[in-house]
């Protein structure tokens, strides 16, 4: 079992910053996935980023490269998302994910992964 608890979400105006967290605790394989979605009201969950819990290899949405980074620190158990020049469209809860281990193919759908954190909201003010 793993477990995930995000932090960092917030109000932010238009081509701000924020820089969500995610602890993870339990049994973290080497060969897991961790990864970031998000999703809008009315709207399916949509990938965001992921990261190789050993090796570090970062893998990004469409809609974020460039603009967001996806980090890890093993020795806290903690991945982060550095979000900069946030745009209205950036709204969404954002949740963070967790797999023992993934086919690169497969890390994109969020029915991969068997462990979730609550999700925190992200604003971005126009």
């Amino acid at each position: 079992q793993v477990q995930l608890v995000e932090s960092g979400g917030g109000l932010v105006q238009t081509g701000g910053s924020l820089r969500l967290s995610c602890v993870a605790s339990g049994r973290i394989f080497s060969s897991s996935v961790m990864a970031w979605f998000r999703q809008a009201p009315g709207k399916e969950r949509e990938f965001v980023a992921a990261i190789l819990w050993s090796g570090g290899n970062t893998y990004y949405g469409d809609s974020v490269k460039g603009r967001f980074t996806i980090s890890k620190n093993n020795a806290k158990n903690t991945v982060y998302l550095q979000m900069s020049s946030l745009k209205p469209d950036d709204t969404a809860v954002y949740y963070c994910a967790a797999n023992p281990v993934l086919p690169l193919g497969t890390m994109m759908r969020p029915t991969s992964y068997a462990y979730w954190g609550q999700g925190t909201q992200v604003t971005v003010s126009s």
